[in-house]
């Protein structure tokens, strides 16, 4: 059971640096003020998040837990640029967000579907994160 809970604090940890380096990326091509502080907003729930799983993973082990990896990162920011080369209105910067929370989503569901023995401190994590998510999805479909 142990092994579940770390890979599940690593795999939402993953997610969450991956959101804060997404908003990273494009925070710099948006205009509009308003869009400016609702991305503020959601950098700092992810933020929390990965905090939260920061404090908890000694729990379960000595180690950091697990991060986007450079090559990952590379890969974001370079479909990021190539993405918003043309356009880089609220409605493109919103839907490019949505794609990646989306697959955040989708993983942190299989995650609760699949890990049904998950220590209630985890289980309660992984849950808040995908509800994050799926309130950020909520939000940013305002700015399509």
């Amino acid at each position: 059971m142990e092994n579940n809970n770390l890979n599940v604090l690593d795999e939402v940890n993953k997610g969450a640096t991956m959101g804060m380096d997404a908003i990273d990326y494009v925070v710099s091509k948006v205009g509009d003020v308003e869009f400016k502080k609702v991305l503020d907003l959601e950098y700092n729930k992810y933020k929390d998040i990965s905090r939260r799983v920061n404090n908890l993973y000694a729990n379960y082990s000595s180690k950091e837990p697990h991060e986007t990896s450079p090559m990952n990162k590379m890969m974001t920011w370079y479909g990021v640029q190539m993405k918003t080369m043309t356009d880089q209105s609220n409605s493109k910067l919103s839907e490019l967000l949505m794609q990646g929370t989306n697959m955040g989503i989708i993983e942190g569901r299989r995650l609760l579907n699949q890990n049904k023995n998950l220590a209630p401190n985890v289980e309660q994590i992984l849950n808040e994160f995908v509800t994050m998510q799926e309130d950020s999805v909520e939000t940013l479909k305002k700015y399509l």
